[in-house]
């Protein structure tokens, strides 16, 4: 590659000129005098070689003498005051009257050294034109606040700016997020070619560039033919490093920029700095076509003014552009929050109207991840990519709030998705438990228009061998794939407010289950204190009852009739039965209120121990059990596991009505079954009389028997409500498969 090298003597590389040290050239325009000087003696430290047609001496013999000592008398004191204040902004521009000329002097200190620029003498006549810029600013703004769009206000602005500076050209350049320049503003010269709507590569403006602009509110080259003037001595003999001219005026610009400005056919320029929320936001630009144009410090002065107020405009007028557009989405929020106050479930309230959720953000496609599930609306990627798209934005998403225009550009690995999610908007409730919702645009093919190649900043090479910056700048069209219509601010907004209140939701949900818990608490104390009661003070009558009973049936059965004698034995049995009826209720009521004690327990000995138990029940009703194979170790809680094989062994062993009996225990593995957990299935299956469909869902209820109270050998109906209870505290589910007169098959899990 060919090397161009600047008049300094630094080495300019144009592929790579963002690395240019464009602060410290070493040089300054010939339309400025520069001096830097030591204080507080205003010793002349370094002077630009084009001082000695005015100080009457060469810079090198300037150079150690006092700045004093060269004004004339009268205008010494005046001048030593002014360059001794604290802030010299107040203060410029000076006046530096030489031996038979006045310059305006411009002066700042930086890095140490004070430097003052001394410019062409005072123009005539400079009063009046400051007063006619006085009217000129006021005028733009009340233009600039009357414009009612942001284009409208950005052509205001570059009208204003011509009209102030006199340029042939002027234009607002703003800056997108990648550091392209687009045109979107211009007032120009009626025979010139419109650049209006144009894009610019960042490589036009590299980053060094965009730093000075951002620290010096304007910058201007009266002529870009000039030749530079260099400093003497080149490095300052006090600080020992070149002079740093960051806030100069007069600062010599990188030969890569002036020849850019000559294939513009420029022959003179000058920008003035925009800002937004303290970022560089874009520039007027000025060129000029017919010579060279100087601006003295009054001119100058007045376009930073004007930059000023359409920098502090901005901001309201752009997102004014979006106030309608943001009403619209905060009345599709409101309908969000309002469905997420009646809906407990957060992704039925988000995806119960898709129209809203979509809205919200303008997309096509949208996404509720949570709790390990997805709801998707609209046009959206299949589950599993969305979970995989969730898993890479745990990693690489910055913040609770995502959003992208070109999703393939940051993660290849999703390109198969751009027709229907090249741009992603995401926002997390919960990044841990990967609670997130998302929305998707397609791929939108667009074309840009480039002024020139974007792809080719540099020309070839010239006569003398170096490279230069490109020279068209004719409409060069692009178009642009894998990119989707780009998020606008509001948009961002509104999910972010859509995830703040769902956020606000889940914590107040969580405060009130807090609170219904602490109550649940307290209520279960209250009831266990019932159920001592009940055991203590309830029981206590009924075991009177039923030994009264028994007494007269016992002593005075002889003097009774038959009728008495029944009655009292049915007094007996009622009293008997209630006392079950009670034991059976603190059972379930106490069940899983202790905690339990879980640990891996080995389900073959808990089972043995169950049918030890049971073994003379079964033998009486002449039961057989088998269990095709040893039973796995699960963690659970050993007594209770136990009575949820002992309740459905019994029951499988009651209601039958065969000559030959027979329960069989076992399990499953998990595969293809309820919920999809991976815990292994249990069962007891029998060759019972079966149960109706239709009475399945009562099985389970507490006291609820499908039978007589004396059929298949009587009972509470507590049993299934116990086990079902059991296995719940587990973290299990358990149903019945079954066909009248076939027998019965219950299944449970502990947990998945």
């Amino acid at each position: 590659m060919t090397i161009s090298h600047d008049t300094a003597g630094h080495a300019v590389d144009l592929a790579n000129c963002d690395r240019e040290p464009i602060h410290i050239p070493g040089r300054v325009q010939p339309h400025g005098i520069l001096l830097a000087l030591s204080e507080p003696d205003l010793v002349i430290e370094q002077a630009s070689a084009n001082a000695a047609g005015h100080f009457g001496a060469a810079a090198e013999h300037l150079v150690g003498s006092r700045l004093l000592d060269h004004v004339h008398p009268d205008g010494r004191g005046p001048l030593r005051d002014a360059l001794s204040a604290p802030d010299l902004r107040d203060r410029n521009p000076l006046q530096l009257p030489l031996p038979g000329v006045t310059f305006d002097g411009v002066a700042h200190r930086h890095d140490g050294v004070l430097v003052l620029e001394l410019e062409n003498p005072r123009p005539p006549g400079t009063a009046a034109r400051a007063a006619d810029h006085s009217r000129a600013l006021q005028r733009a703004m009340t233009r600039l606040q009357d414009a009612g769009t942001f284009r409208e206000f950005c052509q205001v602005a570059a009208a204003e700016a011509r009209a102030i500076g006199g340029f042939d050209r002027a234009t607002i350049y703003r800056f997108d997020a990648a550091w392209n320049g687009e045109v979107v503003g211009e007032d120009k010269r009626a025979d010139l070619t419109p650049l209006d709507g144009l894009h610019f590569p960042a490589s036009d403006i590299p980053e060094q560039a965009r730093r000075l602009y951002h620290l010096n509110p304007y910058r201007l080259i009266a002529d870009v033919g000039y030749e530079p003037v260099p400093l003497v001595p080149e490095v300052n003999p006090r600080t020992g490093r070149p002079l740093d001219l960051s806030f100069a005026v007069s600062r010599s610009v990188s030969p890569v920029h002036v020849q850019y400005l000559k294939n513009m056919d420029a022959t003179a320029s000058m920008s003035v700095s925009l800002m937004r929320g303290g970022r560089l936001w874009g520039l007027i630009s000025c060129m000029h076509y017919s010579g060279a144009k100087y601006l003295p410090f009054a001119d100058r002065a007045a376009c930073q003014f004007l930059g000023t107020l359409v920098s502090v405009q901005i901001a309201v007028k752009e997102d004014s552009e979006g106030v309608e557009y943001r009403h619209r989405l905060q009345a599709v929020r409101e309908r969000l929050l309002q469905r997420m106050a009646e809906e407990p479930d957060l992704a039925r309230a988000l995806t119960g109207d898709p129209a809203d959720l979509l809205g919200l953000a303008a997309a096509e496609g949208a996404a509720v991840v949570s709790d390990g599930g997805c709801a998707a609306a609209g046009r959206a990627p299949a589950t599993e990519r969305i979970q995989e798209l969730v898993a890479w934005l745990r990693v690489h998403a910055d913040g609770d709030v995502f959003h992208t225009d070109s999703l393939s550009r940051l993660a290849p690995e999703f390109a198969d998705l751009k027709d229907v999610a090249s741009g992603v908007l995401a926002v997390t409730t919960s990044r841990a438990a990967g609670h997130w919702v998302l929305w998707f645009r397609p791929e939108v093919v667009q074309t840009v228009g480039w002024g020139g190649d974007p792809y080719k900043p540099v020309g070839e090479p010239g006569p003398t061998g170096r490279l230069s910056p490109r020279r068209s700048f004719e409409l060069w069209k692009e178009e642009v794939h894998n990119k989707s219509l780009p998020w606008q601010p509001a948009e961002v907004e509104a999910a972010r407010l859509l995830r703040d209140a769902v956020v606000a939701v889940v914590v107040r949900r969580a405060e009130e289950l807090t609170r219904l818990n602490t109550e649940l608490r307290r209520s279960n104390t209250d009831l266990d204190a019932f159920a001592y009661s009940a055991s203590h003070d309830l029981k206590e009558p009924l075991r009177g009852l039923s030994n009264y009973a028994t007494f007269l049936l016992e002593d005075y059965a002889g003097r009774l009739d038959v009728g008495g004698v029944d009655k009292l034995n049915t007094l007996v049995r009622l009293t008997r039965r209630m006392d079950d009826l009670i034991e059976s209720l603190l059972r379930f009521s106490r069940l899983g209120r202790d905690g339990g004690t879980f640990e891996p327990v080995a389900l073959d000995e808990v089972l043995r121990g169950v049918l030890d138990a049971l073994k003379g029940r079964l033998a009486e009703g002449r039961v057989a059990v088998r269990v095709p194979r040893p039973l796995p170790t699960v963690r659970c809680d050993r007594v209770q596991v136990g009575e949820v094989f002992s309740n459905l062994i019994v029951n499988a062993a009651k209601y039958t009505d065969k000559a030959e009996r027979w329960v069989e225990v076992g399990y499953d593995e998990p595969i293809g079954r309820p919920g999809g957990s991976a815990a292994p299935v249990f069962y007891v299956r029998d060759n019972g009389i079966g149960i109706d469909e239709e009475h399945r869902h009562l099985i389970f209820r507490l006291f609820k028997r499908l039978h007589a109270r004396d059929e298949f050998g009587g009972g509470t109906g507590v049993g299934l409500a116990i086990v079902k209870k059991i296995v719940e505290h587990h973290g299990g589910t358990v149903w019945v498969d079954s066909r009248p007169g076939h027998g019965s098959t219950f299944h449970f899990t502990l947990g998945g």
